[in-house]
């Protein structure tokens, strides 16, 4: 963690911060270790102390080892103020992402100094993860992939989307996630063409499009993985039609990933294979996310993403056709950006299947 809060240090000292008031959970345990519901980290350029209740102190001296932990008995609020009046800070930064006003005003009225809005600045550090956290997201990915793969037996007209989606969570958590990292799509025949089909009382139907888009909390780090397939009958002409030709976005996607290239250039490969083949305006979302300690992180491979991508990116590819009263399309894989290329972290076949 010492690393992390260094970098953190860094960025700082360039806004010309004292301290920096930590309260986002993810950011929280990204720069501290601290898994509790309940902490706020103090951080300046010579200490680092995480303030939390009696609940907590015990698991945060085993998970934040390089904090001084700090108990609160009443008042979080005058315990911070204690210490900000004990490191003479005199400018304090906090999230404005996280912060609500209400809790704005009760820092204004307690605190005796300049409180600076700050957007982005542990965000930013976690863009890039370190060889810990790459090696967490593969392991979510694997579980990820295996309950796929029991879960297509499963796949047969008659069956409800939602028992879909429960008995998905259900292998997750027997394989080893503490949790599922977003509400499970699976949406089939027509449904398939929303692209946030949550799962639904719908009947799966023979020569239904099926779409299944999960994934699973490891350790605290996410999988995010999207499999379409066509259930006891066909493919059609048009299901292959559209299939391959997102199979063919995604492929050569990857391709174009590595570092150095804007994540808006990633997207351009897939949006220009989409349109060529007519489908342009059924391919409405960006082409992926980062993934991290959250599901949705940044970089976004998105037009209205510049960023460079540089190595240790960790990245879905997910294009999509949707057509409206006839199906969808999604095929997802998760990468991590290298210097002259990507890691594709799944391994499960992307060829059409018939369940």
């Amino acid at each position: 963690m010492q690393i992390r809060i260094e970098k953190l240090r860094v960025k700082l000292k360039k806004e010309k911060i004292d301290a920096l008031l930590v309260n986002d959970p993810a950011n929280r345990r990204y720069l501290s270790g601290f898994t509790g519901t309940a902490g706020s980290l103090l951080i300046t350029q010579q200490d680092a102390m995480l303030v939390t209740d009696f609940r907590y102190t015990e698991q945060a001296e085993v998970e934040a080892a390089d904090y001084e932990i700090i108990e609160f008995n009443d008042s979080k609020l005058e315990m911070l103020s204690q210490l900000i009046n004990e490191q003479q800070i005199e400018i304090l930064g906090f999230e404005a992402e996280h912060e609500t006003y209400d809790q704005y005003l009760k820092y204004q009225d307690k605190l005796d100094l300049e409180l600076k809005a700050t957007k982005g600045l542990v965000k930013e550090i976690r863009k890039v993860k370190d060889q810990t956290e790459v090696t967490k997201i593969k392991e979510a990915v694997q579980i990820t992939e295996e309950a796929f793969f029991e879960i297509q037996q499963s796949l047969q007209p008659g069956v409800i989307e939602r028992d879909i989606a429960a008995e998905l969570e259900f292998l997750l958590r027997k394989k080893g996630a503490s949790g599922k990292s977003f509400d499970f799509i699976v949406a089939s025949g027509k449904r398939s063409a929303l692209p946030h089909g949550v799962a639904s009382e719908k009947e799966i139907e023979v020569g239904d499009l099926v779409t299944i888009d999960f994934g699973c909390l490891y350790k605290g780090y996410c999988s995010d993985m999207t499999r379409t397939v066509v259930v006891g009958d066909g493919p059609t002409k048009k299901q292959k039609e559209v299939y391959y030709t997102v199979l063919e976005a995604q492929q050569e996607s990857l391709k174009g990933i590595k570092a150095g290239v804007k994540a808006s250039d990633v997207d351009q490969v897939a949006r220009d294979i989409i349109t060529k083949a007519s489908y342009g305006d059924y391919f409405g979302h960006g082409l992926g996310h980062s993934v991290g300690l959250e599901i949705h992180e940044g970089p976004r491979l998105s037009p209205k993403d510049d960023t460079v991508l540089e190595p240790g990116m960790v990245l879905t590819v997910e294009p999509g056709i949707y057509l409206p009263d006839w199906g969808g399309v999604r095929i997802e894989d998760i990468v991590v950006v290298t210097e002259d290329g990507c890691q594709v972290l799944n391994k499960f076949n992307k060829e059409l299947i018939v369940v």
